[in-house]
């Protein structure tokens, strides 16, 4: 059971509602995150005009491998079930990709730099070596992939660290960080 209430549609602030039916129309349905999230509605704003901006960055391969290896990192349960079934649905990666994003790492030679970039930038805070932005650019990414890099770090972050605060209830097929086997 969730920590803070997690409103349905009708009980969500009034600002926040015409928000939720947006998102019940793009995805069929609302994930709980959306509902925690509405009980601000600029919080809940802003979140969606990140997360739509941000989905045009990079592809969403490379988008759901990130929020993947960000969520293993800071343990969330909730968006580590949610990204596995997107990874698994929308961007079509197989199991043994999921466990390397986890990880930080990837099988995709293209997608491995960014992935690898993006879990040292959660673990490391951000502080991140003149290597591995050589790396990134040898890989081809530009400065403003970087930066893009650097921002689904951050959009992924406060969805790990809401859910973490509030134990979300997993409304995804259960996905737990503690169960991952380390891979070298």
């Amino acid at each position: 059971m969730s920590r803070i209430t997690i409103p349905a549609r009708d009980a969500a602030p009034a600002a926040s509602q015409p928000l939720l039916d947006a998102v019940k129309k793009s995805l069929g349905s609302v994930p709980n995150l959306f509902r925690l999230i509405a009980l601000s509605p600029v919080a809940l704003e802003a979140y969606l005009g990140q997360n739509g901006l941000l989905a045009k960055t990079l592809n969403v391969k490379t988008r759901e491998r990130i929020a993947l290896a960000v969520a293993q990192i800071n343990g969330c349960d909730y968006c580590l079930s949610a990204h596995t079934y997107l990874g698994l649905n929308l961007a079509h990666l197989d199991a043994e990709e999921i466990t390397l994003n986890r990880n930080g790492h990837s099988n995709d030679s293209r997608a491995h730099p960014a992935v690898s970039f993006a879990a040292k930038v959660a673990r490391e805070r951000g502080r991140v070596d003149n290597a591995d932005l050589v790396a990134l650019r040898n890989a081809g990414y530009d400065d403003g992939q970087i930066v893009e890099i650097v921002a689904l770090v951050a959009e992924n972050t406060f969805t790990n660290f809401l859910n973490n605060v509030a134990q979300t209830e997993v409304d995804f097929p259960a996905v737990s960080a503690a169960d991952l086997a380390q891979v070298a």
